[in-house]
């Protein structure tokens, strides 16, 4: 991984149409890289997590122009390289596994990430997931502890309960939650160490209880 870094840390200081086109055919070297790995990652996910079953690359993977049509930032390229394993792919409003490696300059997150879980979805996933947390949340609160070495992400957590349920339980925290996310930061270090994949899928695996329980929530709503 140490070329995808050192290619995103250039592209970051260099972010302008020209540099690029003179460093084409290394972006993609660089890209054939990153999706080499992120093959062998869904395989490996693969063996403890069945739904995933049957995924492409480019079901995971993004391009890196970045869309600046509403942007003031226009910068035409990603700084960052990102694989997000879910059922039936990235575009499917279901939650699954993120892996995602972020240049020096830290212009879109503030280090590199590992993440499980579903952000931006529709009213009824959101309303369906929280139904299932606030008549469940012995079970959800298991599968939040089951993740060791992750986070339950609140910064997109609304200030109050929503108003269709009561407040004062202990689900109060979880319920404000409008992204349902457990991540995990790490460093250059976690990144280049020799035995990454078998990392990653140790750290994910702990993360899979969560994951069924949120994509169990979305699928009674589709």
């Amino acid at each position: 991984m140490k070329e995808v870094i050192d290619f995103l840390n250039r592209l970051s200081e260099n972010n302008n149409k020209p540099w690029f086109d003179a460093h084409k055919d290394e972006y993609k070297r660089v890209k054939a890289c990153f999706e080499d790995f992120v093959a062998e990652l869904i395989k490996a996910i693969e063996s403890f997590d069945k739904s995933i079953y049957g995924l492409s690359v480019s079901d995971c993977t993004y391009r890196i122009y970045r869309d600046i049509r509403f942007s003031k930032d226009k910068t035409p390229y990603k700084t960052h390289m990102g694989a997000y394993i879910c059922p039936k792919g990235k575009k499917s409003g279901l939650a699954g596994y993120y892996f995602h490696i972020e240049s020096e300059s830290r212009t879109y997150l503030p280090s590199h990430l590992l993440a499980t879980g579903a952000v931006c979805l529709p009213k009824e996933s959101i309303r369906s997931i929280r139904e299932d947390i606030y008549s469940l949340y012995d079970e959800f609160e298991q599968c939040v502890h089951k993740a060791e070495g992750f986070i339950l992400d609140t910064e997109s957590s609304m200030k109050v309960v929503p108003k269709d349920f009561p407040k004062g339980t202990k689900a109060d925290n979880a319920l404000k939650l409008r992204d349902f996310i457990l991540s995990k930061h790490v460093d250059d270090s976690y990144i280049l160490s020799s035995d990454l994949l078998d990392r990653l899928v140790h750290d994910f695996k702990k993360t899979k209880n969560f994951n069924d329980f949120i994509n169990r929530a979305i699928k009674a709503e589709m």
